[in-house]
């Protein structure tokens, strides 16, 4: 294996991560020739093969899974060293991968639009996920930094604030609670709820207020998606306790309406986070300064002109 090389390592795991050659060609901007091409070369130089068809698609051997452990380590440690450099040329380029959970991408672009303006050179990588999908990136290493909700207690992570959280409950604008100027916490209990799925930080927060509140949680739909909570919403399916920062261009079009329930907003904070033994190149550290000095202010500015 002393002879692969890096472009190969890059073609072995796009390959190995993609759900079809054709799908990692595509990625690569190569023919799915090439990528066969290649694959056979590195299976000549390992002496093992690498992919084994299942059916109409293909997986890795044992070997292949083997290799492709070590392959990400190369062009992980690769990358390091390119961050690294970069501290002799300042932060005028480099690679940031930014972790979210699925609730920050509502303003999150509006955050990175204004630091590329600011650093055109640097390119930023986007991964999604519920909260313990963005925790476990951190925890592995995969994310350099994070937005989410306030990380658990133990784990290990350095976190710090930058913008407040509130989170409400919402209602189709025909549902007959929105003609009440206030509601008792019990009436959640009689109300269908629109639910997240289990490990997202939102279904946390209402499961554990309505416990807190000796209230039992009547579900009547589960989904992965905030825009499904919302269309769901609309349609008369139930209520739901969702981020006030996923729902402002609903409410100022007056597709959705929040309902004047007691202890409502919950409140939270939005978190840069980062893996705490794992020290900021500067490209990282300029972003995640970027985020606390700014970061509230963008959000307040957003939330100003859907409600203008």
């Amino acid at each position: 294996m002393r002879h692969v090389t890096v472009r190969q390592l890059q073609i072995f795991v796009q390959a190995a991560q993609a759900p079809s050659l054709a799908r990692a060609a595509e990625d690569l901007h190569v023919t799915p020739a090439a990528i066969s091409f290649q694959l056979k070369q590195i299976e000549t130089m390992s002496g093992f093969a690498l992919f084994e068809r299942a059916g109409r698609k293909t997986r890795l051997t044992e070997a292949g899974t083997e290799l492709l452990a070590y392959a990400k380590i190369v062009l992980q440690t690769l990358q390091d060293a390119d961050q690294a450099l970069a501290r002799l040329r300042g932060v005028s380029g480099g690679r940031v991968t930014l972790g979210l959970v699925s609730t920050a991408k509502y303003f999150v672009p509006h955050v990175l639009a204004r630091f590329t303006l600011a650093y055109p050179g640097i390119t930023i990588h986007l991964r999604d996920g519920n909260r313990s999908q963005i925790l476990e990136g951190v925890l592995k290493g995969e994310l350099d930094l994070a937005i989410m909700g306030r990380p658990p207690e133990g784990a290990d992570v350095a976190a710090e604030v930058f913008a407040p959280h509130p989170s409400v409950v919402i209602a189709s604008p025909t549902h007959p609670l929105v003609a009440y100027d206030k509601l008792p916490q019990s009436i959640l209990a009689s109300e269908p709820f629109i639910l997240r799925e289990d490990g997202s930080g939102t279904r946390g927060l209402i499961e554990q207020f309505l416990t807190s509140a000796g209230l039992s949680l009547r579900v009547g739909m589960t989904t992965s998606s905030n825009e499904m909570i919302k269309q769901a919403v609309m349609a008369g399916m139930g209520i739901a306790v969702i981020s006030r920062h996923t729902i402002g261009l609903e409410l100022g079009l007056g597709l959705l309406r929040t309902l004047p329930v007691e202890g409502f907003p919950l409140m939270r904070s939005w978190y840069v986070a980062h893996r705490r033994n794992m020290p900021l190149m500067p490209v990282h550290a300029r972003l995640r300064a970027f985020l606390l000095e700014n970061g509230q202010k963008i959000i307040d500015v957003l939330e100003h002109g859907y409600s203008a």
